[in-house]
């Protein structure tokens, strides 16, 4: 007689069945993708943007000290990609921004400025020292974003000089906004890479901000590949002519050094006049010429008119000698 199965049993084979689960070994796991953000870029691109971006606040601290006739620091504090959201939920108000035209690229910038930032450069401009009595935290007026008008173009002139490098952009204000949610020229969910300088004049410190749509620069991918190939490729025999006709006017410190022996601290304070010092030094002994510190020749003092010259005997380390009749000086 065939045996019947109770509830309880049938119940215990399905259990059975469902804790024994099949192990996969080598097998990989599925990375999350955020669909919100397709445009995200890599983070070897990121880092050449913080790269070509160290160039530019290194450039801007220059220039902006030369256009404010003031001590000026620039500092780069980070370049990370947020939303778009996210990136004017950090932004002060009221503030300072311009949307940047990015031509030939369709598409907009941001830059901001902040406002412990404005007032001291406008009260620069118009003569004062920078060092305010108060805080201001008002809207700039349309006669100050005429003021600023040269600040801003030395930005932008700097900016484009850091780009170009990698693809010539064309940076253009095409307007000014005082609050953060009255320019939304993208999208909330939009990735951009924003760029944070910190911006020391004078006694005041005020921030930069820069944000670029990361679609726009996912778009410039091949040019920073290339831009790397070139850099790991070497200057070509063209660029070092260049570099050495830029050198060639360059000023160097020379010294003639002329070794001689230890002298203890009591002994050269104890020196009179008609002492004779020992150097023990031979005269038939070449003498070392340095160029900023750096031995580079080696040769003899001589008599040139009224005047005492250096006669260039050879090139310190290499053996070679300079031809009869034609000293170096």
């Amino acid at each position: 007689m065939a045996s019947q199965l109770s509830q309880q049993e049938i119940d215990d084979v399905f259990q059975n069945v469902r804790d024994v689960r099949p192990e996969r070994t080598g097998s990989k796991r599925a990375a999350a993708f955020d669909f919100r953000r397709p445009d995200r870029i890599s983070k070897s691109q990121l880092r050449a943007i913080h790269q070509l971006h160290d160039n530019f606040v290194r450039s801007l601290a220059s220039s902006l000290s030369a256009y404010l006739r003031s001590y000026v620091i620039v500092n780069l504090v980070s370049v990370e990609q947020l939303s778009y959201s996210e990136f004017l939920e950090c932004l002060p108000s009221p503030t300072c921004l311009a949307s940047l035209g990015l031509k030939p690229y369709d598409g907009n910038a941001i830059l901001e400025l902040n406002s412990t930032l404005i007032f001291p450069v406008l009260e620069i401009l118009l003569g004062g020292d920078g060092k305010l009595q108060f805080s201001s935290q008002r809207e700039i007026t349309e006669i100050e974003q005429v003021l600023l008008g040269g600040f801003f173009e030395m930005v932008l002139r700097d900016l484009h000089d850091a780009w170009k490098l990698v693809t010539p952009i064309g940076f253009s204000i095409e307007r000014i906004e005082t609050e953060p949610q009255f320019l939304q020229i993208l999208a909330p969910t939009e990735a951009v890479v924003a760029v944070a300088i910190e911006i020391r004049v004078g006694d005041a410190i005020g921030m930069m901000n820069i944000a670029m749509p990361s679609i726009i620069i996912k778009m410039m991918r091949q040019k920073f590949d290339q831009q790397w190939l070139l850099r790991k490729a070497g200057s070509t025999e063209a660029e070092q002519l260049r570099v050495l006709r830029l050198v060639q006017t360059a000023r160097l410190d020379s010294e003639v050094l002329l070794s001689g022996p230890s002298l203890l601290l009591r002994d050269l304070v104890g020196l009179e006049e008609g002492d004779v010092l020992g150097l023990e030094y031979p005269v038939t002994r070449a003498l070392d010429l340095l160029l900023s510190g750096a031995r580079k020749y080696r040769g003899e003092v001589v008599n040139r008119g009224n005047r005492v010259a250096f006669r260039v005997l050879e090139k310190s380390g290499t053996g070679w000698q300079a031809e009869e009749g034609r000293p170096g000086e």
